[in-house]
């Protein structure tokens, strides 16, 4: 072997102080993130002034969460309503008779009618009255009963309120009551459907799905696509796909009702030693710790630390720990910096995941193993001994 000239040496000598001063001059080898112990380590840290709270994953944290953010169905919040024109509202009209056993005379003329029972001569006086608006304030007038209120009754018991109010004053009163006309059995429907209209209800009792349908569907995948029901000063919203699977949510829709269709596309970003990191999209109807990881590819086996996959949040106060909650500082918008930890190295993590929930915006990160960097070292090292025999070889 011919030993290298002293220019050749020095150039050796230079080229590998030159690579020692770099990897000196490094405090990181590349990474796609923060260390596990860095992570951990963000509680005496701040995200715009708001101090991170890291909060291991367990079975309590997890139920918190899970109770925190259940959705309010259809059936629980708003129930199922009746059945147009079966309730009388706001500018309805009301046909109303009214029959009086004798001897009495209140109303009308004799005439021979045998659906009025009577103890004296089967006669009966009969009066059919103008049809009567609902005015604004809900009531109609009647002679001899005066102002009643009948918006919300349905015409039965509109007539039972006109015989206790006659009771007394005419003689075994019988009233009918018919809603002639109905103007206000309308539901509204906008957002992301094929037409925003107004949908009259029939005596059928239209459901929501039968509404949705009747202006031609929604314009986006059912998967993707959030309804929202405003009744009065109640609001719910569902995901569509959770009310096609659950019948029980197709709840009948009352007058007056908005229903908006709401297209909502939930995604997650995964990042670190992931299978895959990107932005990820995920159903209206939601998604667990454990389908997103499976979405991503899993963990990376050679780069990852199965103690060190957590999920960044700006959650909302109610579903942590009263104690943690009252010491932490929040965002303008009300919520609080969190970092979920999950410990993959403990079996019973993997029933935690599959019941935790990922939400719209989380980040998933999955740090490297500390061995990951070592071996990232190592490698360099090593292309830097072969470089140097490489250059020996050539000048030989």
């Amino acid at each position: 072997m011919r030993e290298l000239t002293p220019a050749i040496s020095a150039r050796a000598q230079l080229l590998l102080a030159a690579c020692s001063l770099a990897l000196a001059g490094c405090s990181s080898l590349g990474a796609s993130g923060p260390t596990s112990s860095s992570v951990k380590n963000a509680g005496q840290e701040s995200v715009a002034n708001a101090p991170i709270k890291v909060v291991d994953l367990n079975a309590d944290v997890a139920s918190r969460v899970m109770a925190a953010n259940k959705t309010v169905e259809f059936a629980e919040a708003l129930g199922d309503g009746r059945a147009a024109g079966t309730n009388v509202g706001l500018g309805d009209a009301l046909d109303i008779a009214i029959w009086e056993a004798p001897p009495a005379s209140l109303f009308g003329t004799m005439v021979p009618d045998s659906r009025i029972p009577s103890s004296s001569s089967g006669l009966a006086r009969s009066a059919s009255l103008p049809e009567q608006m609902v005015d604004t304030e809900g009531r109609i007038s009647i002679p001899f009963a005066g102002s009643i209120q009948v918006v919300g009754l349905t015409p039965q018991q509109v007539g039972q309120a006109i015989v206790a109010r006659l009771r007394g004053k005419a003689h075994n009163p019988q009233v009918v009551v018919r809603l002639s006309r109905v103007v206000n059995n309308n539901v509204t429907v906008v957002g992301d459907v094929s037409e925003n209209a107004r949908v009259a209800l029939t005596p059928k009792g239209e459901r929501l799905l039968d509404v949705l349908a009747s202006v031609g569907g929604v314009k986006q995948p059912v998967g993707k696509t959030l309804i929202q029901i405003t009744r009065g000063a109640q609001t719910a919203t569902m995901p569509l796909e959770a009310v096609i699977k659950n019948p029980r949510q197709n709840i009948r829709l009352q007058s007056d009702d908005i229903v908006t269709a709401l297209f909502q596309p939930f995604s997650f970003t995964a990042l670190g030693a992931t299978g895959n990191s990107a932005e990820i999209n995920f159903e209206g109807t939601g998604l667990t710790m454990a389908q997103a990881l499976g979405r991503v590819g899993g963990l990376r086996d050679d780069r990852a630390d199965v103690r060190g996959v957590f999920i960044f949040r700006l959650e909302r106060p109610e579903a942590l720990d009263p104690a943690v909650a009252a010491t932490a500082q929040k965002t303008p918008d009300g919520k609080i910096p969190v970092i979920y930890r999950l410990d993959l190295k403990n079996p019973a993590s993997f029933f935690i995941a599959q019941g935790f929930p990922v939400q719209n915006k989380d980040v998933l990160y999955i740090s490297n193993a500390p061995l990951a960097d070592i071996q990232k070292f190592v490698n360099i090292i090593s292309q830097m001994a072969f470089s140097i025999i490489n250059i020996n070889n050539t000048i030989r």
